[in-house]
């Protein structure tokens, strides 16, 4: 998938006209890129859209205009953008009571680890976590993780070909499995793979 440049993003201006719209397009197409795994973990799977988006709300919210600036973001986010023989996805961890997140935060240290995606016919992929910097210390894991997905060649061929994808969670706190995620997430996934 091409990375995003400073001529794919649009001004302040000319987004503040369009964000309406294009929010609504992006939130739209994010449905069909998130994948729950039991009630409180979520991969949210990134695509150059998804990224655009980002890109264009931290300008906007920052007030972002000068070149620099904008190519500080470009390469912040363009590493989330897969690159045809991956998945990228942020994965979070969600809690509505702040005691409970706290205690299943402190618990669940090393779960970026312990998470997979299963192209059928074929061993389980667990991700490269967090390349940017480490989100786990001996006391707890972040509610946010990064990941990347490496598959090999015979996985994006079955993917294309329609082959079902499982995901799941290993942690001995937190074990939840998915034998086939929804037919337009497995379409969207599929358009991410080269």
């Amino acid at each position: 998938m091409e990375k995003l440049t400073r001529e794919d993003l649009y001004s302040l201006e000319r987004y503040a006209e369009m964000r309406p719209e294009f929010r609504s397009r992006v939130l739209e197409h994010k449905k069909h890129r998130q994948v729950a795994i039991g009630p409180n973990a979520t991969l949210y799977f990134e695509d150059r859209l998804t990224m655009q988006y980002q890109i264009q709300e931290m300008l906007r919210v920052e007030r972002i205009f000068e070149p620099e600036a904008i190519e500080e973001e470009l390469a912040t986010y363009n590493p989330l953008i897969p690159d045809g023989s991956n998945w990228k996805a942020t994965f979070m961890l969600e809690y509505p009571n702040e005691e409970e997140r706290r205690q299943s935060l402190a618990a669940l240290r090393g779960i970026e680890k312990q998470t997979y995606v299963q192209v059928d016919g074929f061993e389980p992929v667990y991700p490269i976590a967090n390349e940017d910097l480490e989100r786990t210390n001996e006391e707890k894991t972040s509610s946010v993780h990064f990941m990347r997905f490496e598959l090999t060649p015979e996985m994006v061929a079955a993917v294309k070909e329609g082959s079902a994808i499982a995901m799941g969670i290993e942690h001995p706190d937190y074990r939840y499995h998915i034998d086939s995620v929804a037919v337009p997430v497995q379409d969207a996934l599929a358009a991410d793979l080269g």
